[in-house]
């Protein structure tokens, strides 16, 4: 019994990492290594729809009433441990309520259009592949990539944090920031960003979640960027 994160290491997988280990809930990992395919397995989808990482399953304590929680999406799996920690995550519905629309910002804006850059930049670097056929994409997701930075960066300005104190929307957004900001020419242009981004690397919490996984995530001895 106890708490299971079905884990790679992509920024939807740190997010959540980072959440355990900064809420200090005891947690085994089970490693779904997506560079070989393993999250197509029946077993993984049955606990995973989707097909995607990460996911978590929470078994039930001795309690006869207790439930097994099963959950897939990041952003719902950071809402539940908040809930369940008491921690990142209060209990005013105000600020719940703030730091769910930051969240739900990640989502459905941050997250799939830096993913969608690093994608073409990846396939116009493939051998035998001519690279103007992404440059429309790679354009389009550079332009609504480098707006939503601006978007963070107007939130930051004057705050430690996106939603003054340090929350699930912080380690939401943070590990996408903290992977692909090369993708739209660093962070010269946000300093609020940019002294964000090291604020929270400096966490101890942090540091101790971006290991993990390291160990088998790294095809041929290279760590990977996925």
């Amino acid at each position: 019994m106890g708490l299971r994160l079905y884990y790679f290491p992509t920024p939807n997988g740190r997010k959540v990492a980072i959440a355990l280990e900064e809420m200090g809930l005891a947690y085994e990992v089970a490693p779904v290594n997506i560079l070989e395919g393993e999250q197509h397995d029946p077993a993984f989808l049955a606990i995973s729809p989707n097909g995607r990482i990460p996911a978590v399953v929470d078994e039930p304590p001795s309690d006869p009433d207790g439930e097994r929680v099963v959950i897939f999406e990041s952003g719902a799996i950071l809402q539940y441990l908040g809930r369940k920690s008491g921690r990142f995550y209060p209990r005013s519905e105000a600020a719940r309520a703030w730091i769910d629309a930051w969240l739900f910002w990640q989502m459905a804006g941050l997250g799939p259009m830096t993913g969608q850059i690093n994608w073409f930049v990846r396939v116009s670097e493939t051998p035998g592949r001519d690279p103007r056929d992404s440059s429309y994409a790679i354009h389009r997701y550079t332009k609504e990539t480098k707006r939503l930075y601006g978007v963070l960066e107007r939130q930051l300005t004057g705050r430690e944090f996106i939603c003054d104190d340090y929350s699930i929307a912080d380690m939401a957004c943070w590990p996408w920031v903290e992977q692909y900001h090369h993708r739209v020419g660093g962070l010269g242009e946000y300093p609020a960003i940019a002294a964000w981004r090291e604020r929270i690397a400096a966490r101890p919490a942090v540091q101790r979640a971006l290991e993990l996984g390291l160990d088998w995530a790294r095809p041929q001895g290279s760590r990977t960027q996925v």
